[in-house]
């Protein structure tokens, strides 16, 4: 599989205490001329989700850009997305394929060499690791693995491997050279004093 470079996160909490609409963010985006974003929406009901993610997908509608649904597997094919992502307290991959079948693709995320074993052996399409360095935009979130997490999960695994967690323009290029296939950003889209479409131009080139 062709797994793109990068991969941002629009996460609906994230954009409303910013005061940023989804449709909005989703044209910066696609004017950057980005080929993966997944959407995440941990609080809303499934009509909320649904119709922010349908604001995404008419943004998106032609361009080839794959689009991820963060867990809700039982949404996927109504909000017309091509994946889900599940994390390890959500619904297996396994639990996950047969929702969504075999044509779309399923991420899982996983925070040490144990569970990145086990997501090898499921039929999972990619896996994220992290968080590679320190992170605000989970208050729970999993200890950091570093560089090292990275290069021991490149061991571990032939899957396409998504680092995530802290990465910003300045340590992205040493992500990937620790073996990381992508990498996905959150909080590190938006920067003060420069647009989201200008920082995402710069992770692009940057991962060229």
């Amino acid at each position: 599989m062709r797994f793109p470079r990068f991969y941002p996160i629009a996460d609906q909490e994230l954009l409303e205490s910013r005061g940023v609409a989804v449709g909005r963010f989703a044209e910066e985006l696609k004017a950057a001329g980005v080929m993966m974003l997944q959407y995440r929406n941990k609080v809303g009901e499934p009509d909320s989700i649904l119709r922010h993610a349908s604001v995404i997908w008419e943004v998106f509608d032609g361009t080839g850009c794959r689009l991820i649904m963060n867990d809700y597997a039982n949404l996927v094919k109504a909000a017309g997305f091509d994946g889900v992502h599940v994390g390890q307290g959500d619904l297996s991959p396994e639990d996950v394929r047969r929702v969504v079948g075999v044509e779309r693709w399923v991420g899982v995320s996983t925070h040490n060499e144990e569970q990145t074993r086990a997501a090898d052996a499921t039929s999972a399409d990619y896996i994220a690791v992290g968080p590679v360095f320190a992170t605000g935009t989970k208050l729970d979130a999993e200890p950091v693995i570093g560089l090292g997490g990275v290069r021991r999960a490149r061991a571990l695994t032939t899957k396409p491997i998504v680092a995530i967690g802290g990465v910003t323009r300045a340590n992205a290029r040493s992500v990937v050279d620790a073996g990381a296939d992508s990498i996905a950003v959150i909080s590190g889209l938006f920067v003060d004093g420069e647009t989201v479409e200008k920082v995402v131009g710069d992770f692009l080139e940057l991962l060229r």
